[in-house]
């Protein structure tokens, strides 16, 4: 499978599970990561948040 978005790319993150909130807005792709399952998976970065998150391509849509 390939990924849809490429390492530098700017998207925005839809969290999906609320118990773990995540800001909203702009999100860089950092790293590419294997897929789980039929989804891709990347690391992502928010210029608002200290640390790094995973998420799926179906998370992801196009700035």
């Amino acid at each position: 499978m390939k990924h849809k978005f490429v390492v530098g790319e700017n998207v925005y993150f839809t969290a999906s599970n609320v118990a773990r909130p995540a800001a909203g807005g702009m999100y860089e792709i950092i790293r590419l990561l294997p897929t789980d399952g039929a989804d891709c998976q990347y690391r992502i970065k928010s210029t608002s948040e200290a640390f790094e998150r995973v998420a799926k391509e179906s998370q992801l849509t196009v700035c």
